[in-house]
């Protein structure tokens, strides 16, 4: 079993910058991929980022690519998302989550994580 919990959202103007973590407990956190995901009213869950155990490859959505970093520190089981330039339409509830067996690319960006953390809600202002 694993446990998640983000911190770090907030209200931040157009433009602004966040830095979101998400701490685990439970396991050890070098087993699982990690990702970012993010759900906005009416929306369904969407991906955002992933990294890999190690912390060497990342994946993005294109709509957060160049503007958001995803990271990991391995030392202290955490994992951030930087966001860069938010927008408007970053707005959303934004969810840690981990996944233990991953053989193929596209599992990273799949919803199908096996644990997930409660979400914070990142609110990007006009």
């Amino acid at each position: 079993q694993v446990q998640l919990v983000e911190s770090g959202g907030g209200v931040v103007q157009t433009g602004g910058s966040l830095r979101l973590s998400c701490a685990a407990s439970g396991h050890t956190f070098t087993d699982y991929a990690m990702g970012w995901f993010r759900q906005a009213p009416g929306k369904e869950r969407a991906f955002v980022a992933a990294i890999n155990r190690a912390g060497a490859v990342q994946y993005y959505a294109d709509s957060v690519k160049g503007r958001f970093t995803i990271s990991r520190d391995n030392a202290k089981n955490m994992v951030y998302l930087q966001m860069n330039s938010l927008k408007p339409e970053d707005t959303a509830v934004y969810y840690c989550a981990a996944k233990s067996e991953i053989r193929y690319i596209r599992e990273y960006y799949s919803t199908e994580y096996d644990y997930w953390g409660q979400g914070t809600q990142v609110t990007v202002s006009s």
